[in-house]
């Protein structure tokens, strides 16, 4: 089983090669479970999976070229390390005595 989030979208479409890819909202999801990241259901809500298509490749598509995904801010926000985010990691300012 691979850790690394995939692709759920909510409609496809086949490129030049014959190969299906992700379109319209993407959703980052990890095999061997039913649900996206940000917490829907595959099915309930009507995803493709697309294990072939890694998210960070997702990531790079909607920055790079005019396709029509939209990705899931919620599933974004899940897989951006807080460091990239701008975050500061927390950290006890007065410690308990």
């Amino acid at each position: 089983m691979s850790t690394q989030p995939r692709v759920a979208a909510s409609s496809e479409q086949v490129d030049e090669d014959g190969v299906r890819q992700p379109s319209g909202d993407v959703h980052a999801w990890t095999p061997g479970s039913n649900q996206t990241l940000c917490g829907q259901a595959l099915s309930r809500s009507r995803l493709g999976r697309f294990p072939h298509v890694p998210w960070a490749d997702a990531v790079w598509l909607t920055r790079t070229a005019p396709a029509d995904l939209r990705l899931c801010p919620r599933c974004a926000a899940a897989t951006t390390p807080r460091a990239e985010r701008g975050g500061r990691r927390w950290r006890r300012v007065h410690p308990r005595p």
